[in-house]
């Protein structure tokens, strides 16, 4: 009995053939931390939800974007997913094996990139840490030589393999553990806000390296939690977005982008004539409006959402220009994060009401 049940428990289960990872009402909460006087006094324990409902399928091959602000859920998702927290409802699938029943078989086609560099051995070069891991995953001689070079190459580390690693960047030790990772020939990726501690420049090299030489070149999954919204605009085919332990929006990172973003413009006018403006807004062209800042040289910058995007803007400028004002610049205003949320919160709730 004991191994048919093993058998049964091990054996994938049939979902949509195209997706790689299944999430089906999943429900995560933990309990409060207490104080000791709360200790002493037998005070009840109080929860905390982390997750709520979430359902959500991602594709094979698919590069998935998990966005949301700190404490949204992200990283608990992505516990369950590495079969380290156990979720308390709800069901959660990855090549078709369940993280509860079967965590042995996720851990084989499922990995987290530790975005930590102090799990690298610092004194090792980048060849000497590769070849230790190499050898946890049971690789050695010629296959573990072939494997090693195979994945410096892949992320760019064969002149500096010899090194050691304590001279490295951040940047070319993100792509060590990279690398490291990729050891075990996972289909899935996990991410976990992997640009983090990396300068603006760096982040975007990155960025194009996980897109392209990860993504693409290598064919895996990549599950990506984020609190950038840019760079989960850049990165992603599709953007789930956490809010509160629940998910509130999942679609195409360019039909979102459309939807919350990309009608929000900064006109640069002079002068700071509110009657053009607020004409705008009567006639439906501007939807909301900030107030006019000074920008420079007697210029003054206003923030508005155009109705109709580029051809909103175009008909704002001219109108602005036939009212006598002077529009100097008329440019796309990326959303942050804090704006994204607001906005598909807002959506959100008018669907549910």
């Amino acid at each position: 009995m004991t191994t048919t049940a093993r058998a049964i428990s091990f054996a994938p289960v049939q979902t949509s053939v195209s997706s790689t990872v299944v999430l089906d009402d999943l429900s995560k909460s933990f309990s409060k931390q207490r104080g000791w006087r709360a200790v002493l006094t037998r005070k009840s324990h109080e929860s905390v939800r982390a997750l709520s409902g979430v359902s959500c399928e991602i594709r094979a091959g698919e590069f998935f974007g998990l966005l949301g602000e700190n404490g949204a859920g992200k990283t608990t998702l992505f516990k369950i997913l590495a079969t380290l927290v156990t979720p308390d409802v709800g069901t959660a699938m990855v090549s078709g094996y369940d993280v509860v029943r079967a965590p042995e078989r996720v851990r084989e086609v499922l990995a987290p990139v530790i975005a930590d560099e102090r799990s690298l051995h610092w004194r090792l070069s980048a060849r000497e840490n590769m070849r230790l891991f190499a050898a946890l995953h049971g690789l050695r001689g010629a296959d573990a030589s072939r494997r090693v070079d195979d994945l410096l190459a892949l992320v760019n580390l064969v002149e500096a393999a010899d090194r050691q690693v304590s001279g490295f960047s951040s940047g070319m030790k993100q792509r060590l553990l990279v690398a490291r990772t990729l050891l075990a020939r996972p289909s899935v990726l996990l991410l976990d806000e992997p640009t983090r501690s990396l300068d603006p420049i760096s982040a975007r090299a990155f960025r194009t390296f996980l897109r392209n030489d990860v993504a693409l070149a290598h064919g895996c999954t990549v599950l990506l939690a984020t609190h950038n919204a840019e760079e989960a605009f850049e990165l992603c085919d599709r953007v789930g977005v956490l809010h509160r332990g629940r998910l509130v929006a999942v679609g195409q990172t360019s039909e979102l982008a459309r939807e919350v973003g990309e009608d929000r413009f900064a006109l640069w006018v002079r002068p700071a004539d509110q009657v053009a403006i607020d004409a705008l807004v009567s006639r439906g062209v501007i939807r909301d409006a900030k107030a006019f800042v000074a920008a420079e040289e007697g210029w003054w910058r206003v923030e508005c959402d155009l109705r109709g995007g580029l051809e909103g803007a175009a008909e704002a400028v001219a109108y602005l220009a036939r009212a006598g004002v002077s529009v100097a610049r008329c440019e796309p205003v990326k959303l942050s994060l804090a704006d994204l949320l607001e906005r598909v919160l807002e959506r959100h709730t008018a669907a549910g009401a």
